[in-house]
């Protein structure tokens, strides 16, 4: 089961508490489980989602995944010809009949464990993205493992002020709801209705990425919001950055602030907590340990295991992988190794910790050393006057390629010089950007995710979005 029958449970002993508050609107336990029930006897056997965040969103999706149901959830931005076809694609690949009433089930209940619930959709920069699916027991191991791993409580108030229909917000949701805790967010991310949530809602817990914390840690402090009541925060995309991560701390002093690696075909992988006054790894890749229930191994190309400090394919092996594609899979996005899954993320342990160094495909050989834009980035985003950072391998002759980078200033009057001296100390000297550029925009692909290719195309044809640094 997912979180239906802790739904039941939650509305039968506290039934006036608040399970769901979206932008002040908010839902008792009791009222979620009684809006959610009267949809499911409609309800088919596959739900298409693509809407904004709302009271309603989080009754529908709930009635969606009753009995034997599954739900496909949409980012309602995409384009509409985008939206139709992965609804036609579902339609054509999954049964659409709803499994007989005594399979299914006409109430507010789970279904049986090893039953697929969600299609989940990549946010991968194809033209359709690939579709997967979770049962119900994936989901189940996940939630018990994060909330022993970031210590959620029934007493906690959690804001995801992000859009539902990404995973990391949908997780939350459903985690709360499971845990039996409050739930919280916005009908659009804003940085002003964020801290009155913060403010006046007794916010202790934030699930977030991490240039929405920058946003709202940086403006916090300069608007004095006052962050002292949050206590966790858990944040995922990426390793925090040195600058975020000083503005998070001052912002939120109480706070335990957790990273973490995963994948959506994966789930949880490693993480740890960094506990107010706890000095972290200045610039590091270093991630933490696995989460409960998951073993780690970095294996070859072939399946075999790498010495420990050598990098490889981060391979995983957990009952909360998910069951694989409905369609996409080109035999590379999620391979298996005798058991042990990956997403084609480098990485290597050392110590137990593991350290994230990302895709082998944006992985630079420049001179016969292998060089991970995500280092350099890292190592560059901790130097004063750096908002963002892109890095990317050019074409040389002589090298073969030539490690760039490219930065987005937080003010004027940034130069090489501060940037060289800046990485000195951090990035050995094969490592280190032969070139710097200052960007006016970061390059994004229509999906919002960092192209490194865009950023090779500005440069090669003098875009003005980009110039060089002396």
């Amino acid at each position: 089961m997912p979180f239906l029958d802790r739904l039941q449970r939650w509305a039968d002993e506290r039934p006036d508490g608040s399970a769901v508050v979206v932008a002040g609107q908010r839902l008792s336990w009791s009222g979620l489980r009684d809006a959610a029930a009267s949809l499911v006897p409609a309800a088919p056997g596959v739900t298409v989602l693509a809407e904004g965040n709302s009271p309603g969103f989080v009754v529908r999706f709930a009635a969606a995944v009753a009995g034997e149901r599954q739900c496909a959830v949409l980012d309602p931005d995409w384009p509409t010809l985008l939206k139709d076809g992965i609804a036609a694609r579902i339609a054509a690949t999954v049964p659409a009949a709803v499994p007989g009433p005594s399979a299914r089930g006409d109430g507010l209940a789970d279904g049986p464990p090893g039953t697929t619930f969600l299609i989940g959709l990549t946010s991968g920069t194809t033209s359709v993205p690939k579709a997967f699916t979770r049962t119900r027991r994936s989901w189940r191991e996940s939630f018990d493992a994060s909330i022993e791993f970031f210590g959620l409580t029934p007493e906690d108030k959690t804001l995801a002020p992000g859009p539902l229909a990404a995973s990391l917000n949908l997780y939350a949701l459903a985690e709360c709801l499971y845990a039996g805790a409050e739930f919280h967010t916005l009908e659009h991310f804003d940085v002003g209705d964020a801290h009155s949530a913060v403010s006046h809602d007794g916010i202790t817990r934030l699930v977030l990425v991490p240039t929405m914390l920058r946003l709202l840690s940086e403006r916090g402090l300069t608007g004095g919001v006052d962050a002292s009541g949050i206590r966790s925060i858990i944040c995922a995309g990426s390793k925090l950055d040195a600058r975020t991560l000083e503005a998070a701390r001052r912002w939120a002093p109480n706070a335990v602030i957790y990273e973490y690696y995963g994948a959506s075909e994966l789930s949880f992988v490693a993480g740890a907590g960094l506990s107010p006054g706890e000095a972290p790894e200045p610039a590091g890749t270093g991630l933490g340990l696995p989460f409960p229930g998951v073993e780690i191994r970095i294996l070859d190309d072939a399946g075999a295991p790498v010495p420990e400090g050598r990098d490889g394919n981060i391979c995983i092996r957990s009952g909360m992988v998910s069951d694989g594609y409905l369609w996409g899979d080109d035999g590379q996005a999620l391979r298996c190794f005798s058991g042990w899954y990956t997403v084609g993320d480098q990485g290597y342990l050392s110590g137990g910790i593991l350290h994230i160094l990302g895709r082998r495909a944006d992985m630079i050989v420049t001179a016969g050393t292998n060089v991970y834009p995500h280092e350099v980035e890292l190592a560059l985003a901790s130097v004063p006057g750096v908002a963002a950072v892109v890095a990317a391998g050019q074409d040389d002759d002589v090298r073969g390629q030539r490690v760039v980078a490219a930065v987005l200033p937080s003010h004027g009057g940034l130069t090489a010089t501060q940037l060289k001296a800046g990485v000195a100390e951090v990035l050995t000297r094969a490592k280190r950007p032969l070139e710097y550029f200052a960007l006016t925009e970061l390059p994004l692909t229509d999906r919002g995710k960092i192209s490194r290719q865009l950023l090779l195309d500005w440069i090669g044809s003098n875009d003005q979005r980009i110039r060089r640094l002396g």
